[in-house]
């Protein structure tokens, strides 16, 4: 038996391309491709404005949907729902739907662990596997959309895995969900987050992606950096800076800083004070996010009094500064924890 294409994660083009070698005309790619990724339909029968024989054929050349559920759970705390799919070589994948007044964020994996290992993610306790392809990176998307009749208005690469180690089917996925056949998500609402790799953050520059950029930073220090981020210890603070401020130079556009802070660790009036220090010449704004705390790993989130304190003195900066608080406590909502207790409760 012939082994069926996977055609979620094909462009136009490439779908154009496909569609000829199995003997149909370039007009119907650009159909599949609005059923596919703009209309989140599950199953080639539902692609209506095709014949009955043409459904037929895709249906036994092509796959279309990626995974199945394995675990759907719903926040009683707020409206996030974080699902865990099971793909087609039985590994699993985290999503999260977030939801806050009328913007509606889905957050994607981009690998099934990560090699980064970041000692505060749950993620980095499964190790690394494998990296995801652009279809399953879509189809995160596409399924939620799909299960709860809704569209995105935002996405964040920042689920599972170090998006810029999996870079062309990042870059790939995202252009997808920007185009103008597809789910047509603005480039400047879709966010692509990195621990801190700095030849892709430059090529990101060079490449001149419309898409915005964040970068975990976590840390005001080298030592800390090391401990939390390890990728600090191939790529320090002074080249990730540098490499930041060619991002902004070149792209004229701001970065995001996302500043995890964990009690006791990187949360006093110093780190506060140092990271005034390293941000004021860059054009930027930082997400101070209070840690969300988890039965696998030892980290705490700081008391109320504890936040208030650092940002009492984080507010004097000359950048944006705003507070993101967790979603989804109740349901294992951070990355990598329902993968974990599903896993290590089977």
């Amino acid at each position: 038996m012939t082994e069926k294409a996977t055609i979620k994660g094909l462009t136009l083009n490439e779908l154009e391309t496909w569609m000829a070698k199995i003997g149909e005309k370039p007009f119907r790619a650009r159909q599949v491709y609005q059923w596919m990724y703009k209309k989140n339909v599950r199953s080639f029968d539902e692609m209506l404005n095709l014949s009955k024989g043409l459904r037929e054929k895709l249906a036994d050349t092509a796959l279309l949907s990626l995974f199945t559920v394995y675990e759907k759970l719903e926040s009683k705390l707020d409206k996030s729902i974080k699902y865990l799919f099971r793909l087609a070589d039985d590994q699993a994948v985290e999503a999260v739907y977030m939801e806050e007044d009328k913007r509606i964020t889905v957050c994607l994996s981009t690998m099934v662990g990560c090699p980064i290992a970041c000692p505060y993610c749950a993620t980095g306790v499964m190790g690394f596997k494998r990296k995801l392809s652009t279809g399953e990176i879509i189809d995160q998307l596409l399924f939620i959309q799909s299960d709860l009749g809704i569209k995105a208005t935002n996405i964040v690469f920042m689920g599972m895995g170090e998006p810029f180690l999996n870079y062309d089917n990042v870059i790939k996925a995202a252009s997808i969900l920007n185009s103008e056949l597809g789910p047509e998500i603005a480039a400047r609402r879709i966010t692509i987050s990195t621990a801190g790799l700095v030849p892709e953050i430059r090529c990101f520059a060079e490449e001149g992606h419309r898409f915005k950029l964040a970068v975990s930073l976590n840390g005001t220090t080298d030592s800390q950096r090391d401990e939390m981020v390890p990728i600090n210890r191939k790529y320090p603070m002074r080249d990730l800076m540098a490499a930041v401020q060619y991002y902004t130079k070149l792209s004229r556009r701001h970065i995001t800083f996302e500043y995890i802070l964990i009690d006791g660790f990187n949360d006093s009036e110093q780190d506060a004070k140092r990271l005034i220090n390293l941000l004021t010449n860059i054009s930027c704004k930082i997400n101070v996010i209070p840690y969300n705390e988890n039965e696998f790993l030892p980290y705490k989130s700081p008391s109320e009094q504890k936040l208030i304190n650092f940002l009492k003195y984080l507010y004097r900066a000359p950048f944006t500064v705003t507070v993101r608080r967790s979603k989804g406590q109740d349901i294992a909502a951070a990355c990598g924890q329902l993968y974990v207790q599903n896993r290590q409760g089977s």
